[in-house]
């Protein structure tokens, strides 16, 4: 399975463009007829399409948007997306579109035209296996309180993550991770009974004190995923604090253009 970052907060490759937003492509293996292409979260405006011509990908093709949570900076490019994909299924947890009441998180213009998502949602509140060993979770124990991100009451009910059993481990592709990026790699570890191999998004951890990062790297430790993609809304220098302590897992910054391969 191949993941190729659309849109993060940086870029270094020529011709793309980067903006406060995350987007993941995600294709699965096989052959061309039976290979899943999927859209996890859009950014926060549309220059997820012009990355994706950049990259030589056409969204047109994509059968299925992920929504991960329903802040703006992951839903922003879902109305230009909608007018070129006409048949894409947009999956998403209750209220994962729904205004959210802080921060301005739908700034006008942004909010998804009600039109162009007429019959094309789906809401879960189970996992599902979307592609063979690519599942995704509604669902996500919270096992170390202090790696969460709340936004006064809001829970973040709405996110979810995807997981991929790749043989004898499980990979992890998270987003913001308000509910923990430590509680949403654990929950997949638990639910699949497998160890970690890449654990790949957003830690949101860029206001983060110091003694949450200290228990996001003292649980990371204790989980020991092979690799670690940090992004979006960890901060740069949470991220080499990251790297710093966590010598013995490859830990990359994963940016604007990226693509990783996870084998099956």
């Amino acid at each position: 399975m191949k993941i190729v970052t659309l849109v993060e907060n940086c870029v270094q490759k020529r011709g793309l463009l980067a903006e406060h937003g995350l987007s993941f492509y995600i294709e699965t293996s096989g052959i061309e007829s039976s290979r899943q292409k999927i859209l996890f979260d859009t950014g926060q405006s549309d220059i997820l399409i012009h990355n994706a011509k950049q990259l030589g990908i056409n969204i047109a093709d994509i059968d299925t948007i992920i929504i991960s949570h329903g802040h703006y900076d992951h839903t922003g490019g879902l109305s230009s997306l909608l007018k070129i994909n006409k048949k894409a299924q947009v999956i998403v947890k209750r209220n994962a579109l729904t205004p959210k009441y802080r921060r301005l998180l739908y700034p006008k213009g942004q909010v998804p035209e009600t039109s162009s998502l007429t019959g094309r949602v789906t809401e879960i509140t189970s996992p599902v296996e979307l592609a063979t060993n690519l599942f995704i979770m509604p669902d996500i124990t919270v096992s170390n309180p202090a790696d969460t991100s709340y936004d006064g009451d809001d829970r973040f009910e709405d996110e979810l993550f995807l997981a991929f059993k790749g043989g004898t481990h499980i990979s992890v592709i998270s987003s913001c991770s308000h509910n923990g990026i430590t509680n949403i790699a654990g929950t997949a570890s638990h639910f699949f009974s497998l160890p970690l191999d890449l654990i790949i998004g957003g830690f949101h951890t860029r206001a983060a004190s110091t003694e949450r990062i200290r228990s996001i790297i003292n649980a990371l430790k204790t989980l020991s995923p092979r690799s670690i993609g940090v992004c979006h809304c960890t901060g740069i220098d949470n991220y080499l604090l990251i790297r710093k302590e966590l010598t013995d897992i490859n830990v990359f910054y994963n940016q604007t253009g990226n693509s990783v391969t996870i084998n099956s």
